[in-house]
């Protein structure tokens, strides 16, 4: 069944960068996961693309984060403006479904660790001139704002003033990759629906990047949504199947979740993906699976679509 998607992560603007910061894949056409012909062939389609960065991410050490943030940046809005008659970019949720309406896809921007914009608040009102619609605090990493998943260790008083200044420009706090001490931190604090925008559930299988029972019915709490990751060690033990990407839907649905799944497949950043699914054209075999498992077509829409549309207009009030 081909229905709109809108995907909460994906990698592919960092992906298309080669090691000397130079664009060396074209969006139209890619090796990776996601692009403009397979993108095409979906229904409607919003695409959230993180430019993600970390402190290590050049092994090299010729650049530093925030060099391959304004990299990464400036090459994703050079494909743009190359190829405005088939994407443009989404500043609002409203933006979003008109580029849709007119048959093209709609790219959303996100951070995806914070080394990029040396972990400076200060950054913000800017990114959200820019479009910026959702930010995590880190990555597998410890930095000056919050633990990660593999480090430990809570929100810093940095950390709060991040949450604090994001929320207040709009920008999405996404909680992916956090360690569980910073999570519930910014649980105490949040004013605006949280996002998980590429974790699993931790029931179904116990990686720790994904939410425990009790993380995913907090986010429920604050309109929030948790966005279905393909990344297979997230998902379970090999062989994994889109049959086990839906045991995690199952699961969140019998908490009571229906209006708080949706998509966020971590593509081009992650692999490998379950067996059936080898890039965003496949988003409709996912769906399928979905029904096949009894889950009924109305629920599959708003995991879709409809929840992560909901989830942003609220941030944006």
């Amino acid at each position: 069944m081909n229905l709109p998607v809108f995907d909460l992560h994906c990698d592919t603007a960092t992906a298309m960068l080669d090691r000397d910061c130079r664009r060396h894949e074209r969006l139209v056409r890619r090796p990776g996961h996601v692009d403009l012909e397979r993108g095409g062939k979906l229904t409607g389609y919003v695409q959230t693309f993180a430019i993600f960065t970390s402190p290590g991410l050049d092994e090299s050490g010729r650049f530093s984060p925030v060099q391959i943030f304004d990299a990464a940046l400036d090459n994703f809005r050079k494909e743009l403006e190359e190829n405005h008659r088939f994407i443009q970019q989404a500043r609002t949720p409203e933006q979003a479904e008109k580029i849709v309406k007119e048959g093209k896809i709609a790219a959303v921007l996100s951070v995806e660790g914070t080394a990029g914009i040396d972990f400076d608040s200060g950054r913000l009102e800017e990114l959200a001139r820019q479009g910026f619609a959702m930010s995590t605090l880190t990555w597998n990493e410890q930095n000056p704002l919050a633990g990660s998943h593999i480090t430990g260790g809570g929100l810093t008083d940095r950390g709060r003033d991040y949450v604090r200044k994001a929320q207040r420009y709009g920008i999405a706090i996404d909680v992916s990759h956090l360690s569980d001490e910073a999570f519930w931190d910014i649980m105490d604090i949040t004013e605006k629906p949280i996002s998980a925008s590429h974790s699993n559930s931790r029931t179904v299988h116990g990686a720790s990047r994904n939410l425990t029972d009790e993380q995913f019915l907090a986010i429920c709490q604050t309109g929030g949504v948790a966005g279905l990751n393909l990344f297979v060690p997230f998902l379970g033990e090999e062989p994994v199947t889109l049959d086990t990407v839906c045991d995690h839907v199952l699961h969140w649905l019998d908490l009571g979740g229906a209006e708080h799944i949706a998509l966020g497949g971590d593509l081009d950043g992650c692999d490998p993906l379950p067996a059936g699914f080898r890039g965003v054209d496949d988003y409709p075999a996912l769906a399928d699976a979905l029904l096949e498992r009894g889950v009924p077509r109305q629920i599959v829409e708003d995991i879709f679509w409809n929840n992560a549309m909901r989830m942003w207009k609220k941030c944006c009030m």
